[in-house]
C-alpha cells in the first residue's frame, strides 16, 4: 500500500469517525434529556384525550400556561388538593400545587437540547471538511474522486442532524391553549350540535308546545268539513 493510499484512508477515516462522534453526542444528549423528563414525571400518566396528567393519588393536573420560548405546556394541580395530600412532602415543596411540563415538539425543542444538537452539527461539518481538504492534498485524481465522494456521502449521512432547522415552528406562539372550562364548553356545544342534527326540521324550528295546538286545529277543521258535507 502506497503512502498516497494511506493518506486517503486517513482523511476519509477521520471524516467517518467524526460523523460517528456527532451522532454519539446527539444520542447521549437525547437519552439524558429523556431520562430527565421521565424522572420529573415519574408516577404521573399523561392522558391525551383530557390533555391532563393523572398523579399517583388519582388527582388531575390541568393545563395552566404555555411557555413559547421553550415550547412547553405547563400543568398544575389544585393547591387545595395538593396541600392536603398525604404524600405532598415527597411530591412538591410548592404551596401552589404540583407543576409538570410537556414538550409540544419532538427532540430537540428546548434551548439546552438545541445546544447539544448544535455541537453535533458542528462536528458533522468537520467530518465533511476532512475528506474535502484531503482531496487537495493528494495528487492522484482517482484518490481525489474517492475523497470527494466520501465527503459527499458523509454530508448526506449527516443531514438528519440538521432536520430540526426544517421542523422549527415559524411562529413560536402558534399553539392553541384552552383552559378546562373552554374545553368543557366546546364539548357541550359539540354534543348540542349532534343532538340538533338528530331532530326533525319542524321540532328544530318550532316550539314543542305549539304542536298539539296545531294538530287539534287540524282535527277540528276536518270534523267541520265532514259535517258541512253531510248537511
Amino acid at each position: 500500500m502506497s503512502a498516497l493510499e494511506i493518506t486517503t484512508g486517513l482523511f476519509g477515516g477521520y471524516g467517518v469517525a467524526l460523523l460517528l462522534v456527532a451522532y454519539c453526542i446527539d444520542l447521549l444528549a437525547k437519552r439524558a434529556h429523556t431520562a430527565h423528563e421521565e424522572l420529573q414525571t415519574r408516577g404521573f400518566v399523561y392522558h391525551d384525550d383530557h390533555d391532563a396528567w393523572l398523579c399517583p393519588e388519582d388527582q388531575w393536573l390541568w393545563p395552566q400556561a404555555f411557555d413559547p420560548e421553550n415550547r412547553v405546556m405547563r400543568y398544575r394541580g389544585s393547591p387545595t388538593v395538593c396541600n392536603s395530600c398525604p404524600v405532598k412532602d415527597s411530591c412538591t415543596s410548592s404551596d401552589d400545587g404540583r407543576e409538570l411540563g410537556r414538550k409540544v415538539d419532538s427532540w430537540p425543542a428546548s434551548e439546552s437540547a438545541r445546544f447539544h444538537r448544535g455541537i453535533a452539527c458542528a462536528v458533522s461539518v468537520l467530518a465533511v471538511v476532512f475528506p474535502v481538504v484531503g482531496s487537495f492534498v493528494v495528487e492522484s485524481w482517482t484518490q481525489q474522486v474517492v475523497l470527494l465522494a466520501t465527503g459527499l456521502a458523509i454530508a448526506v449521512a449527516g443531514l438528519p442532524l440538521w432536520s430540526h432547522l426544517r421542523h422549527t415552528p415559524v411562529d413560536p406562539q402558534g399553539v392553541l391553549f384552552k383552559s378546562l372550562d373552554e374545553n368543557l364548553e366546546d364539548r357541550a356545544l359539540a354534543v348540542e350540535t349532534i343532538e340538533r342534527r338528530r331532530t326533525s326540521y319542524a321540532s328544530d324550528r318550532r316550539p314543542a308546545e305549539s304542536v298539539p295546538l296545531v294538530l287539534g286545529q287540524t282535527r277540528y277543521t276536518s270534523a267541520r268539513r265532514e259535517a258541512d258535507e253531510n248537511a
